[in-house]
């Protein structure tokens, strides 16, 4: 059975390519950074990885902590 994933309305969601230029990196490094598990992006039905905003600010504060050692 997929998992359905349910979305807020007010939630802004970005495509593959606005979520590389967001966090300034490639789509190389985008999908470097999901195969390590870093991001899991929302799919559409066609396949397509889409991102919250909320989840990419996530992202760059746990990221942050972490390069401070």
């Amino acid at each position: 059975m997929a998992e359905e994933i349910m979305i807020d309305k007010g939630m802004t969601i970005l495509t593959a390519k606005e979520a590389a230029e967001y966090l300034r990196v490639s789509l190389y490094t985008l999908s470097k950074m999901e195969s390590e598990g870093g991001l899991v992006p929302f799919r559409t039905p066609g396949g397509h990885r889409r991102y919250s905003l909320k989840m990419l600010e996530e992202y760059l504060e746990k990221t942050r902590k972490t390069s401070r050692r």
